[in-house]
């Protein structure tokens, strides 16, 4: 077999698509090669580790796309290296290439989440994940499962209301056998795949938000976010070591997890933990153990009576929090107004991701704030309870001056 005939990746290309983590979120540029790669890094997984009855996916958001992209671009590069179809073979209509070795490359879309459960996977690549559907990620995940093979999360910034982009920030934050690179048009320039003049042309043209996205790899502020996303990102600050002198904790509910937030005498985190799948004794009993006797507000809706009750003859100090659409938009208000003024700092990682999907939506009986399907909120309203709660102490202070 001939030489494919390719540019050599640039460094950060390489570095990104050749990084030895199973799962790799690659949030890219327009044109800066992440496509391109991907595809020769699942040809190679399929060339290298493939053998009869193994099948390898090419995923994208619609089964068109991965017709005139995924596979047109595939079979190019196999007609260059192997005109003659020597080692490789292709099926037009059910859109699949078969190796020498019996491994077969299969080229699937996204908008039929039903269809990718079933079959066993030894590597993937999702394209275009911001624009792919969850349940197509999930599906995909599934197919991994038994053999434990590699994925590629590949695409385009959109906004922050999906679940690409909070893999994201998870494989960011560093969860074990993930890894994060950014792939920017800049880049790209300095990897000779791309234009400085041609960039530089589409950010004097373009909208600011639509370049961001599309050229740097930038989510937008989807508008919706009632803190504002650079006011969060001006509060982020190490986890404090000086002791919580306040905090705000949120009962889990069903599939939510229980949070705990601690907050020094400055206004920093300083205990940032949560939790899911315990039973109340313990979840009551953990609790205990990290407020002991500081002043603490705990979400008291619904089943949170109960644990309030018993949490409060544990740890006196403890109050109860009723959420409903007034209570809860006064206590993301205060929120808000603590981190435009940046009283409050939490760390980088889950919470703040918590901060950033989270939004807010003018209804006709007032403003409903939550988080995005499918995510949690559980952090933020902790959050906002120990905010309160400080707020509380700060008050009495002045009273007491006064």
């Amino acid at each position: 077999m001939r030489t494919l005939n390719l540019p050599p990746p640039y460094k950060k290309q390489h570095e990104a698509i050749c990084d030895p983590s199973r799962i790799v979120v690659i949030e890219a540029s327009t044109k800066s090669g992440k496509t391109a790669g991907c595809l020769v890094w699942l040809l190679m997984q399929a060339w290298n580790t493939g053998a009869e009855g193994k099948a390898f996916w090419w995923v994208a958001p619609i089964y068109q796309q991965a017709k005139a992209i995924g596979f047109a671009r595939m079979k190019a590069m196999l007609m260059q290296a192997d005109p003659t179809h020597t080692i490789w073979k292709e099926h037009n209509s059910e859109l699949w290439i078969e190796l020498h070795n019996g491994a077969k490359i299969w080229f699937k879309g996204a908008d039929n989440p039903d269809s990718l459960y079933g079959e066993d996977v030894y590597a993937a690549v999702i394209d275009e994940a911001s624009r792919c559907r969850e349940e197509a990620w999930i599906a995909v995940r599934s197919t991994l499962t038994a053999t434990k093979g590699p994925v590629r999360i590949i695409g385009n910034v959109k906004g922050r209301r999906n679940w690409a982009y909070q893999l994201a920030r998870l494989a960011e934050g560093g969860e074990a056998n993930m890894g994060y690179h950014k792939l920017t048009a800049y880049d790209a320039v300095e990897g000779g795949v791309l234009d400085v003049a041609e960039v530089e042309q589409a950010k004097r043209i373009l909208p600011e938000h639509t370049f961001k996205e599309l050229y740097l790899a930038e989510p937008s502020d989807d508008g919706g976010n009632p803190f504002g996303i650079q006011a969060i990102q001006d509060c982020v600050a190490p986890l404090s070591s000086a002791e919580p002198v306040v905090f705000g904790v949120d009962l889990a509910k069903s599939v939510d997890y229980t949070a705990v937030v601690g907050l020094d005498d400055d206004g920093t985190v300083a205990v940032c933990e949560r939790w899911h799948g315990t039973d109340w004794k313990t979840t009551i009993q953990r609790i205990s153990e990290l407020v002991n006797d500081r002043h603490t507000i705990v979400d008291s809706t619904g089943l949170g009576d109960p644990v309030v009750e018993e949490l409060q003859r544990l740890c006196p100090s403890i109050e109860g929090f009723k959420f409903s659409s007034s209570s809860k938009q006064q206590l993301m208000e205060g929120l808000a107004a603590s981190i435009s003024q940046q009283e409050i700092r939490y760390p980088d990682g889950w919470l703040r991701t918590e901060l950033d999907i989270f939004e807010f939506e003018h209804t006709r009986t007032g403003v409903k704030y939550s988080a995005p399907v499918g995510a949690h909120d559980d952090g933020v309203c902790a959050l906002a309870l120990a905010n309160r709660g400080k707020n509380q102490m700060t008050n009495k202070f002045a009273y007491r001056i006064f």
